[in-house]
């Protein structure tokens, strides 16, 4: 079983940035892909970055050239957020399955999220 847990989630200014976390343990295997989504009040989930397991990385168009995946060797998962905009607050959610599921969207494993709040 994999647990995930996000940190990292703070209030700040438009053009602020933000680094996010996400903590795996139980021995997510090494073919996983992880994925961060985010999720605004009254809005549909939106899945904002993903990883593959050969380290190849997506965005999705909105955040494209203002955010960063990364992940490290022990399948912890990582976002570079710059250049924060009022339409970045949502609840940031860490996700991961093995590729050949996650490459199809469909994420099993989803951490407990982190509140980002950008105001103007």
């Amino acid at each position: 079983q994999v647990q995930l847990a996000e940190s990292g989630g703070d209030s700040v200014q438009s053009g602020g940035s933000l680094r996010l976390s996400c903590a795996a343990s139980g021995n997510p295997a090494e073919s996983y892909c992880m994925a961060w989504f985010r999720q605004a009040p009254g809005k549909e989930r939106e899945r904002v970055a993903a990883v593959d397991d050969d380290g190849s990385s997506v965005y999705a168009d909105s955040v494209r050239g203002r955010f960063t995946v990364s992940r490290d060797r022990n399948n912890n998962l990582y976002l570079q957020m710059d250049s924060l905009q009022p339409e970045d607050t949502a609840i940031y959610y860490c996700a991961a399955d093995f590729c050949g599921l996650a490459r199809r969207g469909d994420y099993h494993y989803w951490g407990q999220g982190t509140q980002v709040t950008v105001s103007t």
